[in-house]
């Protein structure tokens, strides 16, 4: 299927930001001390991923490619699988998102440096932006949207986007999105069409340049 052409984008519901979660034996706490160490240690450092073509193996990637440093690549079938490796050190590190990693960061078994939006998390306000923290312009999220069939009509788009957005802000809905670490958005079309042609050719790039292929 083609994603531009058919679907109808409604509206993009919500972002939710990555997290960069380093074993605590590492030593390092900040992003510019992870880039220093890895430029000061070229085959030391890995990262977990969920599995080949997943988020965080385009994330870890473009890390790598916008710092100038190398990491190894270890996929996991899911995020969870990779977990108890990166407690243990047996990996460097990974990039859930925020809602699977938070339980980690809570227990203190993995140690958070930065999260991947644009802008600080209001789950993690301490946090800084990787953005901020050395790689200006890095932006890696998950996110969720609302899209219909090809063709969608336009004033049927207008009523659900009207309606989805009304709901979204809800004080019920967005407290429990919040709590979940998801950041509420409720876009235009024309916004998450812009949006969504931005997202596609910026990881098409990543996964081009990297000769990435899903699993």
């Amino acid at each position: 299927y083609d994603p531009i052409k058919d679907f109808t984008p409604i509206t993009l519901t919500s972002v939710v930001p990555l997290v960069i979660l380093v074993t605590n034996s590492l030593p390092v706490k900040t992003m510019p001390e992870l880039i220093a160490y890895a430029k000061a240690n070229p085959t030391k450092l890995s990262y977990a991923s969920a599995g080949n073509g997943a988020a965080n193996h385009l994330a870890g990637e473009m890390i790598k490619s916008m710092a100038g440093i190398r990491m190894t690549h270890v996929p996991y079938k899911g995020d969870a699988p990779g977990m108890p490796d990166v407690i243990a050190g047996t990996v460097s590190m990974m990039f859930p998102t925020i809602i699977a990693g938070m339980p980690n960061i809570k227990s203190g078994s993995m140690r958070p440096i930065a999260v991947t939006g644009t802008r600080r998390s209001a789950s993690l306000p301490e946090l800084p932006t990787v953005s901020e923290s050395g790689i200006p312009g890095f932006d890696a999220v998950s996110w969720g949207g609302v899209m219909g069939p090809g063709g969608l009509p336009s004033d049927i788009v207008q009523r659900l986007h009207t309606e989805i957005v009304r709901i979204l802000k809800m004080p019920d809905v967005a407290e429990k999105l919040s709590s979940l670490g998801a950041d509420i958005v409720g876009s235009t079309p024309e916004e998450f069409d812009k949006y969504l042609r931005a997202e596609i050719a910026k990881w098409g790039k990543v996964a081009r340049d990297n000769n990435i292929r899903l699993d």
